[in-house]
């Protein structure tokens, strides 16, 4: 199986959210991690935001950005170039998506292309879910379960949005 992930599934490897064993699970499974190269920039930020929010002690963030950036290796990384415009264009005559959701997207469907094995596509927005289900990508999680995560975040407190870190789970 190819795992591609954009970002909301990237992070959950490194913070413990609804879904993040889930996610774990597959991405030890997969014959390849796919995600594009705009992952990098939105994994840190997301990254940094929570150290922020969550008061992070700084030695456990440097693990976990360490991590990250070990992790980041093993990735088939889809460039952002003029092979990927056409991708791009068709998801946006298709799809009301936001930029970099379009070229997740668009990273996807070049891989499907390119690559036609079982491809699962991990992502925990609903419109860019919606539009990977539209193309007619394998998507995780199921339509079902993504509605009842947006539901749960819907009806969270700030604090409570901010999980723990996984890395540090075991020491609470």
């Amino acid at each position: 199986m190819i795992l591609y992930l954009d970002t909301s599934a990237l992070v959950k490897r490194y913070f413990r959210e609804p879904f993040s064993e889930e996610i774990v699970s597959r991405w030890g499974s997969a014959a390849h991690l796919v995600t594009s190269f705009v992952a990098y920039a939105e994994t840190m930020a997301a990254l940094h935001r929570k150290k922020r929010e969550a008061n992070v002690a700084e030695d456990l963030f440097r693990r976990i950005a360490e991590q990250f950036h070990e992790d980041w290796q093993a990735f088939v990384r889809v460039e952002v170039n003029g092979g990927l415009e056409p991708y791009i264009h068709g998801v946006f005559e298709r799809h009301a998506l936001r930029g970099f959701d379009a070229i997740h997207l668009a990273s996807a469907l070049l891989i499907r292309e390119r690559l036609p094995r079982d491809l699962v596509f991990a992502c925990f927005d609903a419109g860019l879910h919606r539009a990977a289900r539209g193309e007619g990508l394998e998507t995780f999680p199921g339509q079902a379960d993504l509605h009842g995560y947006v539901q749960e975040l819907n009806l969270r407190t700030p604090d409570e949005s901010t999980a723990l870190i996984r890395g540090d789970r075991d020491r609470r």
